[in-house]
C-alpha cells in the first residue's frame, strides 16, 4: 500500500481519525498488517529500544504481542499539525505469569505526505494492576465504539 488516509496536512478530524485506525490496527495485533502503515524506512524509538524499517517494526510487534497478553489498547489525540500528530495512551495486558499491567505513555508521530508514518518517538512506563483494577473489558480487537475513551475513564 502506497498510500495510507487521512494524509497530512491534518485538521482536527482527520488527526482524530488517524488516531483511532492506529489504535484499532494495534488492537487488531496483526504485525504484518501494522508494519505497513508506517513508511519502508521508518525510524521509531519505543522506550529504549531504536527500531528501523518495516521489517524490525513487523518483528518488533511480533515479539511485543508474543509477551502482552489480552493486550487492549486506547489512544487519544494530545495535539496536532501539518504532518505531526502526539497522542497519549493506555494499554492493559497480561505477562505470561499472570501479572496484569496498564501501560501509559505518550506517542509523537511524523507523517510522509501519503499517509505513511515516517517516525515514531514513545515513551511509556507500565503500572501493575489487579484484575479487579482493569478497565479494558472488551473482546479483543478493535475497542467498541460505545466504549469510553481514556478522558471518560479518568486515565
Amino acid at each position: 500500500m502506497n498510500t495510507r488516509p487521512p494524509a497530512p496536512p491534518f485538521t482536527a478530524e482527520s488527526a482524530v481519525l488517524k488516531v483511532r485506525a492506529a489504535e484499532d490496527a494495534w488492537n487488531g495485533r496483526d504485525p504484518a498488517r501494522v508494519a505497513l502503515a508506517y513508511t519502508p524506512d521508518s525510524r521509531w524509538r519505543n522506550r529504549s529500544e531504536f527500531i528501523n524499517g518495516r521489517s524490525e517494526i513487523e518483528a518488533f510487534l511480533t515479539r511485543k504481542w508474543e509477551r502482552e497478553l489480552d493486550y487492549r489498547l486506547i489512544k487519544e489525540l494530545w495535539s496536532f499539525s501539518n504532518h505531526r500528530i502526539a497522542v497519549r495512551f493506555a494499554y492493559e495486558w497480561r505477562d505470561g505469569a499472570g501479572q496484569r499491567f496498564r501501560s501509559y505513555g505518550n506517542e509523537n508521530w511524523e507523517f510522509a505526505d501519503n499517509g505513511l508514518m515516517a517516525v515514531r518517538i514513545a515513551s511509556i512506563n507500565d503500572l501493575p494492576i489487579t484484575s479487579g483494577e482493569r478497565l479494558f473489558h472488551w473482546p479483543q480487537g478493535p475497542r467498541p465504539a460505545g466504549h469510553p475513551g481514556l478522558s471518560a475513564l479518568g486515565l
